[in-house]
């Protein structure tokens, strides 16, 4: 989950945003991808780094700090793939555990998306393999989560730079696309104006 930007737009760091219920975003977003299957979750942090860490106490996740968040997604992306790969090497070093299957695919999923679901994500992650290479769409429009499966993770990590995330290498090895409208809402939230209901 990359959740370590400061929100520019918004006016503060999305991830300390709270839904309808009072739970930050961070961690309504560490929920739903755990219940939804996905091991392990890793937390990619930035902007108002110990707020955000103390959010996720209580959370079984893997917390990765972007110390160079401020360049924009891409910064956060690698964080966040260099931290798998130290987790897939470890669990490949200690390979004692029969019933952990191992980390082929990553599920990249900005904290900044509200209307995401456990449904959707399983669809995606459905793909999963070490070859995979697909995102969710919304009505054509492409969205969140992108599964990037571990063949292709040394070519995101050349290629992510700045604001532009995993989009260069996208636009270059055409996702497989997978249609999630009839499950989710895939609108990021940018700007106040766009939260949802309770929402802030």
């Amino acid at each position: 989950m990359l959740a370590a930007g400061a929100g520019r737009r918004f006016g503060s760091p999305k991830a300390l945003v709270s839904d309808a219920a009072g739970v930050p975003w961070v961690v309504r977003a560490a929920r739903l991808l755990i219940a939804s299957g996905c091991s392990p979750v890793v937390v990619v942090i930035g902007a108002a780094a110990d707020d955000v860490r103390d959010k996720l106490t209580s959370e079984p996740v893997h917390i990765a700090e972007a110390k160079d968040w401020s360049e924009g997604m891409g910064a956060s992306l690698r964080a966040g793939l260099t931290a798998l790969e130290s987790l897939a090497a470890l669990q490949t070093d200690l390979d004692n555990d029969a019933t952990s299957a191992p980390i082929d695919s990553v599920l990249v999923v900005p904290v900044d998306v509200p209307g995401l679901t456990e449904d959707a994500v399983r669809r995606v992650a459905a793909h999963s393999a070490p070859t995979a290479l697909a995102r969710a769409t919304y009505e054509g429009a492409p969205g969140h989560p992108v599964l990037i499966g571990r063949e292709h993770w040394a070519g995101v990590l050349a290629t992510a730079r700045g604001d532009e995330g995993a989009r260069p290498y996208l636009r270059s090895h055409q996702p497989v696309r997978i249609e999630c409208a009839d499950l989710a809402n895939g609108a990021d939230v940018d700007t106040p104006d766009s939260l949802p209901p309770g929402h802030g």
